[in-house]
């Protein structure tokens, strides 16, 4: 087959960013969250492989936003 699909360039498609284990657990702190707690990506997703997400990463989703002028959200990565 061809190469793989980076859906990344897509306009529909926010920007992701693997974050480092240490911003990964400030993150958890600051939310008084634990890890699947927070909204799942699965590692198969197409960004979740274009970016190298492996599982039990935390994701950062930085998308643009009409009221908020940019919204952050974080996925946990899992198994799928």
């Amino acid at each position: 087959m061809g190469e793989e699909f980076d859906p990344r360039g897509h306009v529909l498609v926010p920007e992701h960013r693997v974050l480092s284990r240490e911003e990964g657990e400030e993150v958890l702190r600051r939310y008084r969250v634990k890890p699947n707690q927070l909204p799942l990506l699965k590692v198969s997703d197409p960004v979740a492989r274009a970016i190298g997400a492996k599982v039990g990463d935390i994701v950062e989703v930085r998308r643009k936003s009409r009221t908020a002028g940019e919204a952050v959200a974080y996925r946990y990565v899992v198994e799928g």
